[in-house]
């Protein structure tokens, strides 16, 4: 029972294990093509067993099957093949046919190179051939290349290491869940991460893609995608994902790739993402030099999308090597050329160009198209004179592996009602650090595409900007000119710092505190002077004050009800998915009822509910739906695993099993809460052990303390480093002094706190060990009423009150700044004066007492 999320960490391991020194974003092909192959085979050996009406059978006898129908049937079983997939594979030239060889030693990567070739060959007479061309030609996959070994040992020992990666996978099963696709696209997303600079040729983040997919699934109405610059095609299938499935199986894909290699890859990864050869479109090729795809009978027009979408090359220098003039239909709209040395409106021009009336372009640019002059601001002009630019979104900077510039996403139309505003949003603010790289949350993204499909203005975020204001502008867009980012220090107030006292306008600002409880807020100051305040009571006391309030109380039992309800339904859903359901749209459903019931509370920020949730389903619910739904609820809580480790390093690194856990039930949890008694017991071993090393410590201490009892007894005892007593030397004292000495009794305390602190360690040792062991068991025993309590703590545990929380955030902000305030003013300038005086005549009456001999 392996999850996408355990086959995804196995494959990723695996390849940071095999790759070496090789660049990640070379190595990349080889694995993905391979893997590729891999699939190819799988579903070359599933239609002859479907075709030849054979029944469940191991993979090897289905091998042997399939081998003795070509020797009888020979190129009659081939057709029948390719005529239901549009390609086949030869039974020597199975990938199963390779894990043969390896398994009996004859393995040659000759071997894996004429496959390859074969596959080429047998669909070159295939009407698919365009679909699968050259996917696996030597400038994707070159198996001489010294990086995968500097001899032919060392390459075949490594390519051999690679085919067995994949060996235990049913590609053809697990691309049914998506689970094949989902993995693929993540294992590019790993190599992105990993090739730095190199990662803009092929993948865009998926925060960025999940940005513009979201806006463009919401907002046309989308049988046909392209995708002009398409690199790993990771952006149409997360346009693909937020579709209906009913959209999603008519769905048109195109797109052009440059990079040969990538162009391949694009190939592969719609592929095994289910989509069907005859549904997309893909080219090698540069998407600015010629204009494709066309459509011969509408020269000027080209075809078009119903939605568009790219991450094109930023600013990219000489795109216009192919001498393009400004009547080349694409740029005509512009009325001049981009300028050769800045090729983002080239890309754009080309996009809009192939944008069908009533559809949506996203595209990703650098911030330079929204304000720079000459050939750019000219075409920003037209575009505005236009009405295409629909929105602007500035998103945070070091997004992306291959830049660390703060990047846009402009999203155009052809259909905008005339004198409709364009909607700017700034969320260059919101993001989280992972690593070195800035990383958009889950709430980030859903208040963009709220705020988008909204139109709505909120301060300091976004605003809707007339085109009179941009002309006043003179077609400047760059976003600071329209959305003031809010400053959130509040400045200092010179009379306060001078006399003492919070200013009453601060208080006033704080907006929160003063519609909620103003009256509890209120009791709480007294006016010193007109305009400035001072605190009754410390902040604490304040705070508890109004967290206590009735008001405040009864809102977050509101909430509590609210969400423990909430709760209670999606319990019972998730516990009773099945193969059927659908976890992306159950996840969405989740997401947006969270966001309705906290739409009700004033002054709670939605989004960050949604956070909530959203991490509910990447910790938990992502992995375990996915394995309750290949059984069912109770099965997979009885359901245990083995617990495998990675042991020893170099030649000698292997896996091993240690001991078992629950498939989806924490082992962690089950000892929590079933064995609480046995827990505390070891934790209490655990204090006095602690107590023991603090005893140790003093005596360590004391023992470096000049003719003291404990120096003269212990100090000898002392290692090398002064640190710790050596048992050894104190065992060996002992027996050299006198019972009922005081050097005789300070050895024997620390003796005996050596062996109790050694029992209690083998006690811990042990404890753990049979605790280990009763849990480990204890998970195929499980009684229903036991799974339902572990899993709701696993799922829901804190949920109600991180809800409940939400209330109470706010306010403390604000009772932050509060403390700030007094903290601020609570030294005037003349009390530090005074200060400084009483300690000048404190020095110098010191002065005056000293005299010199």
């Amino acid at each position: 029972m392996i999850t996408s999320e355990e086959i995804k960490r196995r494959l990723w391991d695996g390849a940071s294990e095999l790759r070496g020194s090789m660049d990640a974003s070379r190595y990349k092909d080889y694995m993905l093509g391979l893997m590729f192959y891999k699939f190819l085979s799988d579903k070359t050996l599933e239609t002859f067993k479907v075709t030849s009406g054979l029944g469940q059978m191991a993979e090897s006898e289905l091998v042997e099957e399939y081998t003795k129908a070509k020797a009888e049937y020979g190129e009659q079983l081939d057709k029948m093949i390719q005529n239901v997939l549009g390609y086949y594979v030869s039974p020597e030239y199975l990938y199963q046919t390779w894990l043969k060889d390896i398994n009996l030693g004859d393995f040659e990567v000759q071997k894996v190179t004429d496959s390859l070739n074969n596959f080429e060959r047998t669909i070159a007479v295939s009407g698919d051939s365009n679909d699968f061309k050259g996917l696996f030609s030597s400038s994707t996959l070159d198996l001489t290349d010294t990086a995968l070994g500097s001899n032919l040992n060392e390459r075949s020992k490594n390519i051999k290491a690679l085919i067995l990666l994949f060996a235990d996978l049913n590609m053809v099963a697990l691309q049914k869940g998506d689970v094949l696709g989902d993995a693929y696209e993540y294992l590019i997303g790993q190599f992105a991460m990993e090739s730095g600079k190199k990662a803009g040729e092929f993948y865009t983040p998926r925060q960025v893609s999940e940005v513009m997919a979201q806006i463009v699934a919401k907002t046309s109405d989308v049988k046909s995608i392209y995708d002009p610059t398409v690199g790993s095609g990771s952006l149409l299938l997360t346009v693909k994902k937020h579709l209906d499935e009913d959209v999603q199986k008519n769905l048109s894909y195109y797109g052009q790739e440059k990079n040969t290699a990538t162009y391949n890859l694009t190939r592969m990864n719609l592929l095994l993402h289910g989509v069907r050869p005859e549904k997309m479109t893909i080219k090698n090729g540069d998407t600015l030099s010629q204009d494709w795809p066309e459509d011969p009978e509408r020269p000027n027009e080209g075809v078009q999308f119903d939605a568009v979408v790219m991450n094109p090359p930023y600013s990219a220098k000489n795109w216009n090597k192919a001498g393009l003039k400004v009547s080349d239909p694409r740029f005509e709209v512009a009325g001049v050329l981009p300028p050769d040395s800045k090729g983002d409106f080239a890309f754009l021009l080309h996009g809009l160009f192939h944008l069908g009336q009533n559809g949506t372009m996203a595209i990703v640019l650098p911030h330079g198209v929204l304000f720079r002059g000459s050939a750019e601001g000219e075409i920003r002009e037209r575009l505005l004179e236009k009405n295409y630019i629909d929105t602007i979104i500035g998103l945070p900077n070091n997004l992306f592996t291959n830049t660390g510039i703060p990047v846009a996403v402009m999203i155009l139309k052809k259909n905008r009602n005339i004198n409709e505003p364009v909607l700017i949003i700034d969320a260059s603010h919101d993001f989280i650090k992972v690593g070195k790289q800035n990383v958009l949350q889950e709430k980030d993204i859903a208040k963009i595409v709220d705020t988008y499909v909204e139109r709505r203005e909120v301060n300091g975020y976004s605003c809707l900007v007339k085109r009179e204001d941009i002309l006043e502008n003179q077609y400047n867009m760059n976003i600071p000119r329209y959305i003031e980012a809010i400053d959130k220090e509040i400045p200092h107030d010179v009379d306060a710092h001078l006399q003492g006292g919070i200013p009453q306008k601060n208080i006033d600002d704080l907006k929160i505190l003063q519609s909620t409880v103003s009256d509890v807020l209120g009791k709480s100051l007294k006016e010193i002077r007109d305009g400035y305040v001072e605190l009754l009571k410390p902040v604490e006391e304040i705070s508890d004050a109004i967290l206590s309030d009735s008001r405040i109380v009864e809102k977050s039992k509101e909430i509590e009800s609210k969400a423990k309800a909430y709760i209670d339904k999606y319990w019972g859903i998730l516990r009773n998915v099945d193969s059927s359901s659908s976890f992306t749209q159950l996840m969405d459903e989740m997401l947006v009822e969270i966001k309705t019931i906290l739409a009700d509370f004033n002054y709670i920020d939605v989004y960050d509910g949604y956070q909530i949730v959203a991490e509910i389903w990447k910790n938990a619910l992502t992995h375990d739906t996915e394995i309750i739904a290949l059984s069912d609820f109770y099965t997979a809580g009885r359901t245990r695993e083995p617990n495998m480790v990675t042991k020893g390093t170099g030649d000698k690194k292997r896996e091993e099993q240690d001991g078992w856990v629950g498939s989806i039930v924490p082992n962690e949890l089950i000892a929590k809460l079933l064995y609480s008694d046995e827990l505390e017991e070891i934790e209490s071993k655990n204090i006095r052990i602690q107590e023991i090393e603090n005893e140790l410590s003093d005596l360590v201490e004391s023992a470096k303390v000049e003719d003291s009892d404990e120096a003269n007894a212990l100090g000898e005892m002392l290692n090398e480093a002064g640190e710790a007593f050596e048992n050894k030397s104190v065992k060996a004292e002992l027996k050299k002094v006198s019972k009922g000495t005081v050097e005789y009794n300070l050895l024997k305390k620390v003796e005996k706190l050596f062996a109790d602190k050694s029992a209690l360690s083998k006690a811990v040792k042990a404890d753990e060990k049979a605790l280990k062991e009763a849990v480990q068991e204890r998970i195929l025993t499980l009684t229903n009423e036991e799974i339902d309590n572990l899993m709701y703590e696993k799922w829901f545990g804190s949920t109600v009150d991180a809800m409940v929380y939400l209330i109470e955030l706010p306010l403390k902000t604000e009772l932050s700044t509060l403390q700030m305030l007094h903290n601020r003013y609570a030294d005037t300038l003349s009390a530090i004066d005074e200060e400084s005086s009483g300690l000048e005549s404190a020095f110098k009456a010191l002065m005056s007492e000293l005299v010199v001999r």
